[in-house]
């Protein structure tokens, strides 16, 4: 059975750290592409990182830019987001996801959430003084 079991998240005060893990059961995570997205609420989930299945590639929005860092541990069968600096903002529920599909052609990742169908149960992140 494949699943996808986030965790990592808490309450963290502005400016501070979490590093949330992605770990995978039922399949190699390090065939497939992943991504992290969030939700707050009243929002919509947006996409904030992926990474390649290489690993070569990695993508991060704007809002996360140059604070959030992703990377996997293929042993640990595990992505992680380590994330940095963090501000009320960021403050929603994260989920990593992986797509069924293994892409062959390309080594690259998107921020689509509907190019992505393995979805974990999510993490909450709480970033408040």
């Amino acid at each position: 059975q494949v699943q996808l079991v986030e965790s990592g998240g808490g309450v963290v005060q502005p400016g501070g750290s979490l590093r949330l893990s992605c770990a995978a059961s039922g399949f190699t995570l390090g065939y497939y592409a992943v991504a992290w997205f969030r939700q707050a609420p009243g929002k919509e989930r947006e996409g904030g990182s992926c990474i390649s299945r290489s690993d070569r590639n990695t993508y991060y929005a704007d809002f996360v830019k140059g604070r959030f860092t992703i990377s996997r541990d293929n042993a640990q069968n595990t992505v992680y987001l380590q994330m940095n600096n963090l501000e009320p903002e960021d403050t929603a529920v994260y989920y990593c996801a992986a797509p069924d599909a293994i892409d062959i052609v390309q080594d690259t990742c998107v921020l689509t959430d509907t190019e992505y169908d393995d979805w974990g149960q999510g993490t909450q992140v709480t970033v408040s003084a």
